[in-house]
């Protein structure tokens, strides 16, 4: 007999055919804040198991960008957010800019509701073309509602 054992996580949710860049060695971060249990490269590094991510120290609107030693071409954005404990709704951002301008272009802005028990886990896989990418930009709001949730990323993988 074939069995299929559904409703379990996954053990790996981060595409295995993307070349990810290494971002440690491509960029450096910028960001608000970090808690030191939870710092921003845990989010950034590419081992799947890089601990639980980056959590913000405070809450509110939160940013964190990855600025290129040199200009690169990104065709792909992954990013995946967790919440196990707090129901809310929160927005994200994400910008870019061009080599050789001051203006950040928008990618996209979203919405999730997050509702633990059930929903906890934002998985997301952007298609782009952003050719001579200097920086890319993640501006988290949250708690869209004005509540006193921290901002958190477990992974942003670019390819």
């Amino acid at each position: 007999m074939r069995k299929t054992m559904i409703n379990q996580a996954a053990k790996s949710i981060l595409p295995s055919d993307l070349n990810f860049l290494d971002l440690e060695h491509l960029a450096q971060v910028e960001f608000t804040s970090e808690r030191r249990e939870h710092p921003v490269e845990s989010a950034l590094l590419l081992t799947e198991d890089s601990g639980m991510g980056w959590q913000a120290a405070s809450s509110g609107e939160q940013t964190i960008r990855v600025v290129f030693d040199q200009p690169r071409t990104i065709e792909h954005i992954f990013l995946v957010i967790d919440e196990q404990h707090q129901s809310r709704t929160q927005e994200f951002v994400l910008c870019w800019l061009m080599d050789k301008e001051n203006a950040y272009r928008e990618i996209l802005r979203q919405q999730y509701h997050f509702s633990p028990p059930h929903t906890t886990s934002e998985v997301e896989h952007y298609e782009v073309s952003l050719e001579q990418l200097k920086v890319l930009e993640l501006k988290i709001v949250p708690d869209i509602n004005g509540g006193e949730a921290c901002a958190k990323l477990k992974h942003l993988r670019l390819a």
